[in-house]
């Protein structure tokens, strides 16, 4: 994991972030991976009231000992990305795994003001809303559980 120096990091006053709810951190065109850990494997088969198995064998891919979710084969959205009457929404977004939780605040996207600027061409989110502190933005690249504080996430009824 990338540590940084919270005192020399360039985003040290810390970043705009709000989702627009566009879907473009879960669309193509590239493929990619969307990694899920077991606990979220049973929360997305618990909200979707499916077996792990099926839920495996339906929407999962396994590289290596790990799982990601499919994409759409023609475009490489994510399966869960459905599309609505105003744009995009998430089929699980109460269970989404963490990836897609501390979107845009990956290491990948905050080695440089570059980098992050990239992003941000794609994200219209990136620039807008609430102000991360640097404090929030490392705690957010720490997380990995985020069921801890929410230990049973909504169920759809």
């Amino acid at each position: 994991m990338l540590k940084t120096n919270k005192k020399s990091s360039w985003y040290v006053n810390g970043l705009h972030f709000q989702c627009a709810a566009c879907g473009n951190c879960c669309s193509g065109p590239g493929e990619g991976f969307i990694w899920v850990t077991e606990p979220e494997i049973k929360f997305i088969a618990d909200y979707l009231k499916i077996a792990e198995e099926k839920l495996c064998h339906k929407y999962l891919r396994q590289v290596g000992l790990r799982f990601s979710i499919l994409e759409q084969p023609f475009n490489k959205d994510c399966v869960f990305l459905q599309k609505t009457g105003s744009g995009k929404q998430c089929a699980i977004y109460s269970v989404r795994p963490n990836q897609c939780r501390t979107w845009p605040f990956w290491q990948e996207n905050l080695y440089s003001i570059d980098t992050w600027n990239q992003v941000a061409r794609c994200c219209p989110g990136i620039t807008n809303g609430k102000v991360y502190s640097c404090d929030e933005i490392e705690e957010i690249l720490e997380s990995k559980k985020w069921w801890k504080d929410d230990p049973k996430p909504a169920i759809a009824k």
